[in-house]
């Protein structure tokens, strides 16, 4: 576990040197915070939608990140052709399904994602992973209303299915990649009260995919690294949710990487 935590660390320090650039394709109602966030964690954030320049902008990036969160079928379009430009020059491909299961634009473009490109992180909740495999989940307009038992079988199934790493947010992380498990236990429950949180947590495993070539290492780092900001950021806010948001940024620019190796909470398997 040292030698994994070490490498994360490492990771950190390679985005903050490197300064790589995420290009996002991603939600309207939070692109503000996903740009800050990305920003925070010490990568560059560039929000590029037209099909007529997805192709062209993703030459430069180190991640690809989709949002399903305010999807229409041009956005769709304008996803393929940048996640097929990026499985081309071999640029990692992260997908939030945001509400996938919910209605059917949103599952049919993440079947579509799925079918016609290569996506190599998805990180989503419990309902929208399921969705994606075929299993029934409780599900509320994007949001999930259970957590189902067996999380950890459901990360490897989607992980086996789809060929990419699964990353479950919850109040467990759960990440597989079909063969290995991590749970994370960082985070807190103040990530609940902001809009967004689950979207900023995919741009920081966005970035950790554009400094770690192992998937599974990525989604791992960066879900260690948002909750540690989270339970640093609750710390300082309160119960206030509107300090929390601040703070929560201020928390993912001050992390360390000595925090990151002495606060992380997560077992393999």
């Amino acid at each position: 576990m040292k030698e994994m935590l070490d490498r994360m660390a490492k990771d950190l320090a390679r985005i903050r040197k490197n300064k790589p650039l995420i290009h996002h394709i991603t939600n309207y109602v939070v692109m503000n915070e996903t740009a800050n966030a990305t920003l925070c964690i010490g990568a560059l954030p560039i929000m590029a939608h037209a099909k007529e320049e997805v192709e062209e902008m993703v030459v430069a990036a180190g991640a690809l990140l989709l949002n399903l969160g305010t999807l229409t079928p041009e956005l769709v379009d304008s996803m393929i052709l940048a996640a097929k430009k990026a499985n081309e020059l071999g640029i990692p491909v992260v997908l939030d399904p945001v509400g996938a299961g919910a209605t059917a634009l949103r599952t049919s473009a993440s079947t579509r994602l799925f079918a016609e490109t290569k996506v190599d992180i998805v990180r989503g909740n419990i309902a929208e992973i399921c969705a994606l495999i075929g299993r029934r989940a409780e599900i509320k307009g994007v949001e999930a209303l259970s957590d189902l038992e067996g999380a950890e079988e459901v990360a490897k199934e989607m992980s086996k299915t789809k060929g990419c790493t699964t990353a479950i947010t919850g109040k467990i992380d759960i990440v597989s990649d079909g063969t290995r498990i991590a749970l994370i236990e960082n985070g807190h429950s103040m990530l609940r009260t902001v809009s967004g949180t689950g979207c900023m947590a995919t741009t920081i495993v966005a970035a950790f995919a554009a400094a770690e070539e192992d998937r599974f290492l990525a989604a791992t780092g960066g879900l260690i690294a948002f909750g540690i900001a989270g339970e640093k950021a609750a710390q300082i806010s309160g119960p206030r949710p509107g300090t929390f948001h601040v703070c929560l940024y201020d928390a993912l620019a001050e992390l360390s990487e000595e925090e990151l190796l002495s606060r992380a909470r997560v077992r393999f398997i």
